[in-house]
């Protein structure tokens, strides 16, 4: 009887095991599934606010151009045209640094390491940290979901470091290192505490939504994410393997889409982004 009753519980207890290993695979799909669509939504945003927007701006500034031609025997009213064209180009600047924040134009067009020292570049000037920046430039493109889960790292990462650490020299280092990639940001700021640190290597929910989504972006790629810290400062290292099943572009196939493309397009201010101005911080 006792017999009887041990192994009935045995049983369950396997049939909960597998029922919480299947829901812990389905939520963790459901995760990736969530990163993709917000990743989607913040392409198609970027899009609409530089094709739209930004050019509705641009309408309105060439119409504040020809009133300060009409009014200039009126100073009153020229100046304040003169006030509307200033504010027209401040607001084009800021859809521009938003846009290209939401999703960089150069990631897709020619890759990660193009797009990664434009970032750096801007949140340098956005941010008023030092950042020395070592990234390798491969001779064939990174499959595209390897790019944009690095690309989201280092603006997570970056993020942190002007948020929390109170550095002000920061290091970025990109490399391939045999069959994988690696990405390192690291700061020289005052370090994560100790019990801090901990909860963060214990990936629990109270390691923040911006890490969690680090996590599982590599995650999904079977790659790793590794925390450092000390009173010297902080380091994260994303390493993400490189699988024979997942098919590189060449650099050049790339560029000479890109050149292509740009031969076809018509539309008005499609052009290499340059680093944004200090709109936005972070």
């Amino acid at each position: 009887m006792w017999i009887a009753k041990r192994l009935k519980l045995s049983h369950a207890y396997s049939e909960l095991e597998t029922l919480a290993a299947e829901r812990a695979a389905e939520l963790q799909e459901l995760t990736h599934r969530l990163l993709r669509v917000r990743d989607d939504e913040r392409r198609k945003l970027a899009r609409e606010l530089h094709d739209t927007t930004g050019q509705t701006l641009a309408a309105l500034k060439m119409a504040a151009w020809q009133l300060q031609e009409a009014c200039k025997e009126t100073p009153a009213a020229l100046a304040i045209v003169s006030e509307v064209e200033q504010l027209a180009d401040q607001a084009i600047g800021e859809i521009r640094t938003m846009s290209y924040l939401l999703h960089p134009p150069l990631l897709d067009e020619v890759g990660f390491a193009c797009a990664a020292e434009w970032y750096i570049e801007g949140f340098a000037k956005r941010s008023g940290i030092t950042v020395q920046a070592e990234i390798a430039n491969p001779r064939e493109r990174l499959p595209k979901s390897v790019e944009l889960a690095l690309f989201r790292v280092l603006q997570e990462s970056l993020t942190n470091v002007h948020r929390h650490s109170g550095a002000s020299d920061a290091s970025i280092h990109f490399q391939h290192a045999g069959d994988a990639v690696i990405l390192e940001i690291r700061d020289f700021g005052k370090g994560i505490p100790e019990e801090r640190l901990r909860l963060l290597h214990a990936d629990t929910a109270e390691t923040g939504v911006g890490l969690a989504g680090m996590r599982e972006r590599l995650h999904e790629l079977n790659g790793r994410l590794e925390i450092e810290s000390d009173a010297r400062g902080t380091s994260m290292r994303a390493t993400v393997p490189l699988t024979l099943s997942t098919p590189n572009i060449p650099l050049e196939t790339s560029r000479w889409k890109l050149a292509e493309q740009s031969a076809h397009q018509h539309a008005p201010e499609r052009r290499t982004p340059q680093s944004p101005g200090a709109h936005m911080a972070g």
